[in-house]
């Protein structure tokens, strides 16, 4: 397996994953998206963005990795929070098209502007809090596509709750099947 190409295609997951997520929430109305459901970060609403605020914080870091994430640079119009909990927008719409930016963002940052080499090295940086690190930083990159999973499982339970399906999450249907590709 090539890491490169793997992050690659859990980018393309992380695409149709948040596609289904945003569609599904589209069905409820604004009370429903910003109900407290006594989720970790409260509601549907303030979820999703929890899982905006850990991709810019962590696509913020990512971006000092090397001067050709040009397509990292260019979020940092988006909004910058400060902390895990913030809401960066406050309706679903404006959260969905940061969202659709930010994943295109990540698909043209690992298709046209990483080296597989990027992956093997390590990355200085400092948390919310200040403290510093240094971490492996293909490790880190799983980690963005690991987040945002996790918090989509919550916020997929939450919309089971109000009688919404997001389809299919597995990341099975995202992985090449060989033999029908081969034919």
């Amino acid at each position: 397996m090539n890491i490169r190409q793997h992050f690659m295609l859990m980018a393309d997951y992380n695409m149709r994953m948040n596609g289904q997520v945003y569609d599904a929430c589209a069905r409820l109305d604004a009370s429903s998206l910003t109900a407290d459901c006594g989720a970790f970060f409260g509601s549907v609403l303030g979820t999703l963005n929890h899982i905006l605020v850990g991709d810019l914080l962590w696509l913020s870091r990512f971006s000092r990795h090397s001067d050709r994430y040009h397509a990292l640079i260019s979020l940092t119009d988006l909004p910058q929070p400060e902390q895990l909990n913030d809401t960066l927008f406050a309706d679903l719409s404006s959260l969905k098209n940061a969202r659709t930016r930010v994943d295109s963002a990540i698909k043209q940052w690992l298709s046209e502007e990483t080296l597989d080499s990027d992956f093997n090295r390590t990355l200085v940086y400092a948390n919310s809090k200040g403290a510093v690190s240094e971490r492996d930083f293909g490790e880190l990159v799983s980690n963005l596509f690991n987040h945002q999973t996790h918090h989509r499982g919550q916020v997929s339970t939450l919309l089971n709750q109000h009688a919404l399906d997001v389809g299919v999450t597995d990341f099975l249907i995202d992985i090449p099947d060989l033999l029908k590709d081969s034919a």
